[in-house]
């Protein structure tokens, strides 16, 4: 084979991959370093997981605000603790065990003052009570060993006759058992690598970037959770997202490698070209990621900041991985990159003999027939999204063998389902006769079934008051009845009153959302077009791209829909019955899904303008370009659905659908859109497709996908 010698690096990527190649031992001990200190940090100075889920600027926050301000020894939150007893509720020996059961309770941390069973609610019937017991701390904070110790004294209550059930978010939270999808990612991610790669050395090479850059990124989001309120699950998806993208990249630049080795090239020019050809498609398309992510912000949602900020981290950490790591460890490798190889399996570098070439060539003899299969299968699968319930779900829509699903029945049963979401009216005054005729008022209420006497704090100008609708929390009519409140009688009266509590809070939050969706998604669309014209330099690239990303999305919110749905696809991944579709879901994946859709995009265009620069025709071009990309953008498409759809494992119901609609969407985008619109729709659009005007090609800066490749 005849050795080629690339020229000196030219560009920056250029000179940086002959540097990390040069000195890998600097590079690899430096990643080792990063590594430590990371973990040092977060074992210093690393926070707790915490969250606001609170609204700005919506009465249920400032009932909330107000309720930690004025009684700061509890929370609007509760545990609910519900009992059934054959005998009697309120029978001398069933309340005798429930006060012994509400006093060992009420001394757990995190837990407020005993309610004794006498004072909890009865049935009409006397056969089931239901007493709340107030937190000092938010769900999220409450110490994990309360929940798991009330959950195994209810287990431990429930002989004898008497039945005991446990409700209330706390109680939610402490029942969901972990799941280790990454570590399901990981290894199936692996195996793919292997089929895809042929060996074992080339297989393990993205593995063991992604795994330094997750190492890194997950210790530095601890550090960040003691900055920014972070919630708990803001790891599980940063960590997705970093596995995927970070197998991805390093998948691009490494098949860039060992095309530049097989083409004759010595292992330290092939890094540069790689580098400076696939590394600059990662660094395009990673910056469209931290775009889309960033326009998390535009929500106004202050959990989404640190949810935001941590997946970003997770990004750049492996988008940083992949264009110094990478080249240090192929340094090393060298060519025994091709050992170990698995028998059997040969990878291919793109030919015009590869079957995705043939495809193309048979997608571009009929365009206007692949062009319209494939959008109709697109609204065919986003045609459900039209169904989407936006909502927040509650203890009914757990698993049915859960205690709370089983408490939410049995209140449902002997109260009304309006019990299971009480609103928590919030009223300042120290006029004690007005406090008590609002209470009144409340009463003759329509849609209202009991209201609380008011609970007065230690000074004497502040008082709470549970009202109970007569309907359910998920229920329209709820939905209408806290908007005459806060519209009517309340509204009116001359204290300062806040309808506040959980079923509130959700519906403040879906309003919210709906009103900024449109600026969050104006904003992400737009930055990512930007950033593609300046990279494609095309208006019609960029179009292009924008329009069929967004067909991406929709068919994964309409996924989304029929899995929330429940029936035999949603019982699929644990989900039995419908349930409501919490508003930040559609805004996540929105978010994380334009940004991975113009990875693709950018991973293909790369090869395709490189053949037009090279001189080919915009049809022979396409064909070269797919041939080029198919293998990897499939093979990088499996790991992200393999990674992104091991989420159906977690036991948190939102988890499960952006996880799934994830996978759908990239599944989606790497077949139909990839494979089947975008050579139908750029052979009909022939040279037109990087059409730019004059006056708009002088103003972007220069840029490119890739560099130039060396001859």
């Amino acid at each position: 084979m005849v050795s080629i010698q690339l020229p000196t690096p030219r560009g920056r990527l250029a000179r940086l991959a002959d540097l990390a190649f040069r000195r890998r031992r600097l590079v690899l001990g430096a990643w080792l370093a990063a590594l430590l200190t990371a973990f040092a940090l977060a074992a210093a100075f690393g926070g707790t997981w915490s969250a606001d889920y609170k609204t700005p600027g919506s009465q249920s926050k400032a009932a909330a605000d107000t309720l930690a301000a004025r009684f700061p020894d509890r929370s609007a939150e509760t545990i609910d603790v519900v009992w059934q007893a054959r005998a009697g509720a309120e029978s001398p020996a069933v309340r005798a065990r429930m006060d012994a059961f509400l006093r060992e309770a009420a001394a757990l941390p995190g837990v407020g003052d005993a309610v004794p069973a006498s004072a909890a609610q009865v049935s009409s019937d006397g056969t089931v009570a239901i007493a709340r017991l107030p937190l000092t701390a938010l769900p999220a904070d409450l110490p994990n060993a309360t929940g798991k110790r009330l959950l195994s004294m209810g287990d431990a209550a429930d002989r004898d006759g008497v039945r005991v059930e446990l409700g209330g978010q706390a109680i939610q939270i402490a029942q969901q058992g972990p799941a280790s999808s990454e570590a399901v990612g990981l290894a199936v991610a692996g195996l793919i690598l292997l089929l895809a790669l042929g060996t074992v050395v080339a297989a393990g090479l993205p593995l063991i970037t992604a795994v330094f850059g997750l190492g890194i990124a997950s210790a530095l989001i601890g550090v960040l959770a003691a900055v920014v309120p972070t919630p708990d699950w803001s790891t599980t998806l940063a960590a997705m997202l970093g596995i995927g993208v970070g197998i991805d990249y390093a998948l691009l630049i490494l098949t860039r490698h060992r095309a530049a080795l097989t083409g004759g090239a010595q292992p330290r020019a092939a890094v540069t070209e790689a580098i400076a050809t696939a590394g600059r498609s990662v660094l395009v398309a990673g910056t469209t990621v931290v775009i889309s992510l960033i326009g998390l912000f535009a929500m106004g949602l202050p959990y989404l900041y640190g949810a935001a900020l941590a997946t970003i981290l997770a990004v750049l950490v492996v988008m940083a991985a992949a264009v110094t790591l990478l080249p240090a460890l192929l340094g090393f490798a060298g060519h025994r990159i091709e050992r170990l190889r698995i028998p059997g399996v040969r990878a291919r570098s793109g030919t015009a003999e590869t079957p995705s070439a043939r495809w193309s060539r048979a997608i571009q003899r009929r365009p206007w027939t692949a062009a319209i299969a494939g959008a109709l299968v697109l609204l065919a699968l986003a045609a459900p999204a039209t169904g989407l319930t936006l909502g927040f779900p509650d203890a009914g829509n757990d698993p049915a063998s859960t205690t709370t699903h089983r408490a939410y029945e049995l209140v449902s049963a002997s109260f009304g389902q309006g019990a299971n979401g009480p609103l928590v009216i919030v009223v300042r005054g120290d006029d004690r006769k007005a406090v008590e005729d609002l209470g009144g008022t409340l009463r003759r209420e329509r849609g209202i079934a009991s209201v609380t006497p008011p609970a007065f704090n230690a000074a004497g100008d502040t008082a709470m008051i549970l009202a109970t609708p007569t309907t359910s929390p998920q229920s329209n009519a709820t939905e209408d009845l806290i908007h005459r409140l806060r519209d009517g009688r309340l509204d009116r009266s001359a204290l300062r009153v806040d309808v506040g509590g959980a079923t509130a809070q959700q519906i403040d939050q879906s309003a919210a959302t709906s009103a900024r969706l449109p600026l969050f998604i104006g904003g992400v669309v737009g930055l990512s077009l930007l950033l593609l014209l300046v990279a494609s330099r095309s208006v019609t690239v960029a179009l292009k791209a924008a329009v069929m990303n967004l067909l991406s999305v929709g068919a994964a919110y309409g996924v989304v829909a029929v899995l929330a749905d429940g029936g035999w696809a949603g019982q699929l991944i644990g989900i039995d019955a419908a349930t409501p579709v919490p508003p930040f879901i559609p805004v996540i994946m929105f978010a994380v899904l334009f940004g991975l859709s113009m990875d693709y995009e950018v991973f293909l265009l790369s090869r395709v303008r490189e053949a037009v620069d090279a001189g080919r025709n915009s049809a022979d071009a396409v064909t070269e370009g797919l041939a080029r990309t198919a293998r990897v953008i499939t093979a990088a498409a499996t790991i992200m659905i393999v990674v992104f759809g091991a989420l159906a494992l977690s036991p948190e119901v939102f988890l499960k659908l952006i996880g799934v609609g994830l996978a759908t969407a990239v599944l989606v985008d790497a077949t139909v859109v990839r494979m089947v619109l975008v050579p139908a729709v750029m052979q009909l659009l022939g040279d037109r497709t990087w059409w730019i005007p004059r006056w708009l090609d002088r103003l972007i800066p220069r840029a490119a996908l890739e560099a130039p490749a060396a001859a």
